[in-house]
């Protein structure tokens, strides 16, 4: 993670997502832009969090580490997302890792700042509350999603997530032998099945493997077999 230190894309970010509004009270003041790169964590599960992150730019994924040590993926965060919602609510560490796909912009509060000045706001409470409800209305889809899509369906959606989003023919960088357990366990299916689900995708000429690495070649079949689930 570096501090970025320019107070007009600060600025651009704060008006172009209304952050001032969230607050009755201004806390602009207290506001810092930050980047966190690639694969980078913004929280891992069980720590303290010392900030309250408003994600502007980039994406994110969200996964919880189980007691059996797998873990398995809940969602995908892009802008506006807010990460610290709960543990300001509970004054908790946190529950899930949160890790970023593309580089990722965010703009911080300390949590001593907004315990000491925003912590009886209304307006930031009530912002708060639906968040909440947002996130456990998606995590309620998300589990629901992990037991009764089929694996192919869930795997098109990751791919899609952590590809570029700028690229029409995306190399999916990371995506490698070596990992593929990983990935396994996210999406919370054995090795073999995921293996078998990504064959039967480059037999469909979905995606292709070239040097360890997946490829999207039909991005629009993509798409449609991948729905909106991890959104």
């Amino acid at each position: 993670m570096q501090k970025i230190i320019d107070e007009h894309k600060l600025n651009y970010y704060i008006n172009k997502y209304n952050i001032r509004d969230i607050f009755a009270t201004d806390m602009t003041p207290y506001m810092e832009l930050c980047i966190f790169d690639r694969n980078e964590y913004i929280c891992k599960s069980k720590e303290d969090l010392d900030y309250f992150y408003f994600l502007v730019h980039g994406k994110t994924k969200v996964y919880l580490l189980l007691k059996n040590g797998k873990s398995l993926l809940l969602r995908f965060y892009k802008p506006l997302s807010v990460i610290g919602d709960v543990e300001i609510v509970k004054d908790s560490h946190t529950s899930s890792n949160i890790q970023v796909v593309e580089k990722a912009l965010c703009i911080r509060i300390s949590m001593k700042n907004l315990r000491r000045f925003a912590i009886n706001d209304t307006c930031f409470l009530r912002y708060i509350i639906n968040s909440l409800g947002d996130k456990l209305e998606k995590n309620s889809r998300a589990n629901s999603i992990n037991l009764l899509y089929p694996l192919e369906n869930r795997l098109a959606s990751y791919l899609l997530a952590i590809s570029s989003s700028d690229e029409a023919s995306s190399d999916i960088s990371g995506i490698s032998t070596y990992k593929l357990t990983e990935i396994a366990d996210l999406l919370g299916t054995s090795y073999r099945h995921l293996h078998r689900t990504i064959n039967k995708l480059c037999n469909e000429g979905f995606i292709k493997k070239d040097n360890q690495s997946l490829v999207i070649l039909d991005y629009d079949s993509l798409e449609k077999l991948a729905g909106d689930i991890y959104e």
